[in-house]
């Protein structure tokens, strides 16, 4: 296939998810739901698409989406807000694995340990569109909960993978945890010394710049290798993308270079690479109907949802609903990780096929309890309005 052909695919696949996106907008869901029903429809017509480089592709969108993630939130935020979230996150993790028990004859495998952790993230585009319902004070542990949860996603799957290829041998997968530990620790201790003794000098230098994208570039080039070694100590590649945008916050670069930053990878991700990773994980979509299926997502986000409002509760019982929901929003990260858990034979089809359809109906289960929240409650204004 030329080069023509492979660009003219990338061409069909942006437009039509960013059509798509743009209708779910307008209806009131997140546009990346859009992107990945695009790629539902496009995977019966695009039979013959380079999938090899739409793969790559999509691995890049997943970087720039991780690198986006940690621009979000600072190291100061992320730490303070997990004390509620990671207690939270152990929690719902517990709840998913002994949830999935029944569905695989009471009998533990990877099975549940890897579909527990897909079911336990959360979608950090659901989040931000339901924080105008709880908050801002709740907005940054909401965003903690999805980024640690979609963190350790990649991690146990990896774990997981590890342990399959090496049965009995734990030698490995402890050296492993070890050098992902003394990396991410010693990133973020690296990180609290240069934001006491030489945050000015970064900020003075980043001036001199003239222009965005040399700013841009830098941050680049920062961005590869922390992926790169993420990638040779074990870990997925777009977690050392999110350590490199969680460390490129205002504080360190200056509120001024920090926007010309974000808004430069804004622009790519969300203009052309992560429209391609949405459509790529509708295209890879796999699934099964059943009433089985059916009654697993029932009891798993039923249990999700009650279990997460319980834990971070308001007097508002609505307010509750609406965090509980951005909490138990599941995740686009979940299909990639039941993709690689599949792939790897860590995880049964079956499952694979359960978790995927349970991930899906819950973010748009989410965002619709969302949506019918915002509604009752402006219809109560509003007939409060007529009554006064």
């Amino acid at each position: 296939m030329d080069t023509m052909q492979i660009i003219g695919y990338v061409f069909i696949i942006i437009a039509f998810a960013r059509l798509l996106a743009e209708l779910f907008e307008r209806l009131g869901y997140p546009g990346f739901l859009g992107e990945i029903t695009a790629g539902m429809i496009l995977s019966a017509v695009l039979v013959n698409m380079p999938r090899d480089q739409m793969s790559l592709l999509a691995e890049l969108g997943l970087f720039f989406l991780m690198i986006s993630a940690g621009l979000e939130i600072t190291p100061e935020e992320l730490h303070y807000a997990g004390k509620t979230t990671l207690p939270l996150y152990a929690v719902t993790y517990l709840a998913m694995f002994l949830v999935t028990l029944p569905f695989t004859g009471w009998t533990v495998s990877s099975d549940n340990i890897i579909a527990a952790a897909i079911l336990s993230t959360a979608s950090a585009p659901i989040v931000l569109r339901l924080k105008r319902f709880f908050g801002e004070d709740f907005l940054h542990v909401a965003l903690s909960y999805a980024v640690i949860s979609e963190v350790m996603s990649l991690f146990i799957v990896y774990i997981m993978i590890r342990i399959h290829e090496s049965p009995g041998d734990y030698t490995p997968i402890a050296s492993s945890i070890l050098k992902d530990a003394i990396f991410i620790g010693g990133l973020m201790y690296v990180n609290y010394l240069i934001g006491i003794k030489d945050k000015v000098r970064i900020i003075r230098f980043l001036r001199r710049l003239k222009s965005d994208e040399a700013v841009f570039g830098l941050f680049m080039v920062f961005s590869t290798s922390l992926a790169f070694v993420s990638e040779e100590i074990g870990m997925h590649f777009s977690i050392g993308g999110f350590l490199a945008g969680l460390m490129m916050h205002s504080d360190l670069v200056g509120t001024k270079q920090y926007d010309r930053l974000t808004t430069i990878v804004s622009g790519v991700t969300y203009g052309i690479f992560a429209p391609i990773f949405f459509a790529w994980r509708g295209i890879n979509f796999e699934t099964e109907l059943s009433f089985v299926v059916v009654e697993f997502f029932l009891v798993v986000y039923v249990v999700r949802l009650v279990l997460s409002s319980a834990i971070v509760r308001k007097k508002d019982v609505s307010t509750s609903l609406v965090r509980g929901a951005g909490i138990a929003s599941f995740g686009v990260l979940g299909l990639l990780v039941g993709e690689i858990g599949f792939v790897s034979g860590v995880l049964s089809e079956h499952m694979y096929a359960m978790a995927s359809l349970a991930s899906i109906l819950g973010i748009f289960t989410s965002a619709t309890l969302g949506r019918t929240i915002k509604g009752i409650k402006e219809k109560g204004r509003g007939l409060l309005s007529e009554a006064i």
